[in-house]
């Protein structure tokens, strides 16, 4: 019946010039919303939390960071879950994983129901279908447009809680903390069951080819023995190329200046500044709004230009913005100015470094290299998100971890230039289980 579904629909589509990759975009984009908006809510009910169950916010924040954790290092594997199992089933899981925690964190009690609940359960599930299914299905689906595909897929993470969170604490003001938990919990729901119905693995599983593509779908490839060590072994293959790590090392600049830094900090420092909780958030709601604008519009320019120099306006603007913010005074015009330099680029950087993937490794490699680049990228989030924390408490600001930041990101931008690129060499019969 699901087949049938998804076939009847795709000829429907088919007649009217629709290709079926939009449907599959659509979903993975509503997969990244959902998911992404499940894994920022727990950071608003720090307080919630603390008031009712009397845990310290330093327990919460490390209970909470386990997810973190675990939704970097989930990325070099996920994209082996989606060659051995599919599409369908690893997303099903991963939402289905997010529901039940969500729903049976409303009745926990003990601190290790949140370890468990929103530390593993949530890092899990959203690492199974974080950045990597973007890159999986730009590369599987796709011929042409995969960097503007990449861009709106990434931009569901900002989307998400440009939606949900706003909804979310408005909630936690006048229902309490369960009912901001609900709206997250039913949207997963609600995208778990149209993935089961309407996902599919490869274009040729509903009979064509990938969007751009010249030549007629073909038969859909057998299984490929893969296992554990898989990402090890593309792990050690792809360690060879100084392309791989300098992607590496740029990609954990980036998350050290952006979900390790500002995510978690901003408001904080925005308080030794004077400024309240709430002009605050609507800074970091800019910048989502900025970030939305600016990841599309870096997918489109990554299918027509160099990635490289991209890349490195993205990491030198970026740098330039964090240098600035000390000095910005904190005023709605400096912090303005700020969101929108600092927004437009935000993940901005992920479209081109997806895109650069694929070319060096090759398509069938990409998703599982870009895992391991992306596990990077959080490793350098958690290294700022601990650092800044300890420099506050030490130095009484966040200045010193501003500008390591920002110089941070000028040395990435010139990394990235270093970048020379070669044609992908084909593809080994268990590298090309990668994809």
């Amino acid at each position: 019946m699901r087949r049938m579904i998804a076939h009847t629909l795709s000829q429907r589509l088919q007649r009217r010039g629709i290709h079926y990759a939009w449907v599959i975009v659509a979903l993975t984009f509503l997969t990244g919303l959902t998911s992404s908006a499940a894994l920022g809510l727990p950071g608003a009910l720090l307080q919630p939390l603390s008031k009712e169950f009397g845990w310290g916010v330093d327990q919460i924040s490390s209970a909470l960071a386990v997810r973190f954790a675990l939704f970097g290092l989930m990325g070099p594997f996920s994209a082996i879950l989606m060659e051995r199992f599919g599409l369908r089933k690893v997303v099903v899981t991963a939402l289905s994983l997010i529901t039940v925690g969500s729903l049976l964190a409303l009745g926990m009690t003990q601190f290790w129901h949140l370890v468990l609940l929103w530390g593993v359960m949530l890092g899990v599930g959203s690492g199974m279908t974080a950045l990597v299914l973007s890159a999986v299905v730009s590369n599987r689906w796709f011929e042409t447009r995969r960097g503007l595909v990449v861009g709106m897929l990434t931009a569901s993470s900002a989307t998400g809680q440009l939606i949900f969170l706003p909804v979310g604490a408005w909630l936690v003001e006048h229902f309490g903390w369960r009912m901001a938990v609900l709206p997250v919990l039913v949207a997963c729901a609600v995208i778990a069951l149209a993935v089961f119905f309407l996902m599919r693995n490869r274009p040729a599983d509903v009979g064509q080819a990938p969007f751009g593509a010249t030549q007629p779908a073909s038969a859909a490839a057998a299984p490929i023995a893969i296992g554990f060590t898989t990402p090890f072994r593309i792990l050690r293959e792809a360690s060879g190329s100084v392309v791989f790590w300098l992607l590496a090392g740029s990609f954990f600049i980036c998350g050290l200046s952006t979900n390790g830094l500002i995510q978690t900090h901003f408001i904080s420092l925005c308080g030794d500044a004077g400024l309240g909780p709430v002009p605050a958030a609507s800074v970091l709601a800019m910048m989502g709004a900025f970030d939305l604008v600016g990841t599309i519009l870096s997918g489109w320019l990554s299918d027509r230009y160099d990635n490289r120099k991209l890349l490195f306006w993205y990491y030198s603007l970026r740098g330039l913005s964090l240098l600035w913010l000390p000095y910005s005074d904190f005023t709605l015009y400096g912090l303005s100015v700020f969101a929108m330099f600092y927004g437009l680029d935000w993940i901005a950087t992920v479209p081109p470094t997806v895109r650069l993937v694929a070319t060096t490794f090759g398509k069938e490699k990409a998703g599982m290299v870009f895992g391991w680049i992306f596990a990077a990228h959080q490793l350098g989030a958690a290294l700022a998100a601990f650092g800044a924390g300890q420099v506050r408490t030490l130095l009484l600001t966040y200045n010193p971890a501003l500008f390591t930041a920002g110089a941070a990101c000028l040395v990435a931008g010139l990394m990235v230039l270093a970048i020379r690129l070669r044609p992908a060499a084909s593809a080994a019969p268990v590298a090309a289980s990668a994809a």
